[in-house]
């Protein structure tokens, strides 16, 4: 059986440097401080990444076409996000290469947890290398955020504290523990929660420090809760062992322990209804770790100073 678990596989893909991690994340803490004119929410989040996620095989085209195995149902491929990092990329470098992209597909979909976004951040980061077009970290993360909000934070790699829309970033270094993380059979639209009536939009914004030494916590959680009762199944399942929370607008829960041996204690009595698995939460994205290794120009993919 194939890993999905980057700290195992990692070191054996470096001998096959087409293959590259694309890694789940966690929004650790989510505060809604305000709704603004324009009809966004202010927000205060803590991402980080996980040791657990989908795998993007790469192998370079002379023809400059870009082809995406497997198809996805029902999903144009000029919608994926995949084919759109590609193509963004060329078109921002005039590459004339090209690349056949196979995408190991593990993460759930609409989970919560950034499948989409970390494809398209290591299709960005992986061609950037492949290609050797040289662009930047920064401009890198400039054509992620034509692709979605949540795309800079996988190409800068880094676990990041988010405030206003997500516009502005301050890495962080929370403490790295496993989790339990389980989605439920359900799909949840963020419109409708962001949307809802009920959902707490003047929560106090705080300091990162202050933040991060209080109880996480996700104001969104009671309107999704409410809402879809799949979600409050998985939640009230896993807070009978351990502090557990909704991440982003869901639909993917997680709990939070200090050891793995824990975490897996409990995974293995889980529901079997839910999807799930066990990851430890990484401060660097191990897509970064690996091209760091792999990189002559290092200095392309040196971490930023942690604030």
């Amino acid at each position: 059986m194939k890993t999905h678990h980057f700290s195992t596989a990692l070191s054996t893909s470096l001998g096959k440097p087409n293959r590259f991690p694309s890694p789940a994340k966690l929004n650790l803490f989510l505060y809604i401080n305000g709704k603004l004119p324009n009809g966004y929410h202010e927000l205060q989040t803590l991402f980080q990444f996980l040791d657990f996620g989908d795998w993007l095989t790469i192998d370079i085209r002379q023809d400059k076409q870009i082809h995406i195995t497997p198809e996805i149902p029902g999903l144009p491929l000029e919608q994926n996000l995949i084919y759109r990092a590609a193509t963004l990329l060329q078109g921002k470098t005039g590459c004339t290469l090209g690349a056949t992209i196979h995408l190991d597909k593990i993460l759930p979909m609409g989970g919560g947890i950034g499948g989409g976004s970390s494809n398209a951040a290591t299709t960005l980061l992986a061609l950037n290398y492949l290609w050797q077009t040289n662009l930047s970290i920064d401009e890198l993360a400039e054509i992620g955020l034509k692709l979605g909000a949540d795309v800079p934070i996988f190409v800068h790699g880094q676990a990041a504290f988010a405030e206003g829309v997500g516009e502005k970033i301050q890495y962080c270094e929370p403490q790295e523990k496993y989790y339990v993380v389980l989605k439920p059979e359900t799909a949840i639209s963020t419109a409708v929660v962001f949307s809802d009536p009920d959902l707490p939009r003047n929560t106090e914004k705080r300091s990162l420090a202050e933040l991060l030494n209080q109880p996480f916590a996700n104001d969104c959680e009671k309107v999704v809760r409410t809402q879809y009762p799949e979600v409050e199944k998985a939640l009230l399942w896993l807070l009978q062992y351990a502090p557990a929370r909704l991440t982003g607008t869901g639909a993917c829960v997680f709990a939070e322990f200090n050891d793995e041996k824990s975490a897996q204690a409990v995974f293995q009595q889980k529901p079997k209804e839910f999807f799930g698995f066990v990851a430890k939460g990484l401060n660097v994205s191990p897509l970064h770790v690996m091209l760091k290794q792999l990189s002559t120009n290092q200095s392309i993919y040196t971490q930023p100073e942690v604030i």
